[in-house]
């Protein structure tokens, strides 16, 4: 069997090292990283960075507010959820879920849980239908009544450069997140703040 000559050989040892460093460069990495630490955005739309701000900012202004020197007790609060109002598939259940865990974690504010009354009705049904001796029953009508409703809207403004002779692409994308607390017995809004993003981004027209 002849063996392959050296002219062969050598174009084929390189385009052999040129895949197999072409393989590796497009191989996947993953890392982890301190979800506290700013971390770069990677375009110009809402990402977790952007909860954290907004949670952060909003929880000290809620626990700073003059709402709870003129209460007697600390305020019951009900969550209504955040609308979300933009053109992205953004999970606001997260951050609402943020802003109550960060008040009860500071011991101002009181909650119920409004997700999870149709599961404790069908417990308290259960208890009373004669599977749970009476003195192992709860006691009907103890559950607290909310004070107050806690809901908010996610809004944004998306804005794309026109179409001209450009090396980038650029994007602005604006997010305002309102919240307000509304007193149930009177209607009054008690409390209203918001969080305003603004952030711009630019891509390459040639790339990968």
């Amino acid at each position: 069997m002849k063996l392959l000559s050296t002219s062969f050989t050598r174009p084929l040892k390189v385009a052999i090292i040129t895949a197999a460093a072409l393989a590796t460069g497009c191989a996947a990495t993953t890392k982890s990283i301190d979800p506290n630490e700013e971390t770069v955005h990677y375009d110009a739309n809402y990402d977790f960075s952007d909860k954290k701000e907004i949670v952060a900012k909003l929880t000290d202004s809620l626990l700073n507010t003059t709402l709870m020197g003129r209460e007697t007790a600390k305020p019951i609060i009900v969550t209504y959820g955040i609308a979300n109002e933009t053109a992205e598939h953004i999970n606001t259940g997260g951050i609402s879920d943020d802003i109550r865990l960060a008040l009860i974690q500071a011991g101002e504010y009181r909650f119920v849980n409004r997700k999870q009354r149709d599961n404790a009705l069908s417990e308290a049904d259960f208890q009373y239908a004669g599977f749970v001796p009476p003195e192992q029953r709860i006691v009907e009508g103890q559950q607290l009544g909310a004070n107050y409703i806690l809901a908010g809207t996610l809004r944004s403004i998306e804005k794309n450069q026109p179409r001209q002779w450009r090396l980038n692409k650029r994007k602005l994308v604006y997010y305002s997140l309102n919240l307000e607390m509304t007193n149930i017995q009177t209607g009054e809004v008690s409390w209203a703040d918001a969080v305003e993003i603004a952030r711009e981004s630019k891509q390459p027209i040639i790339g990968w």
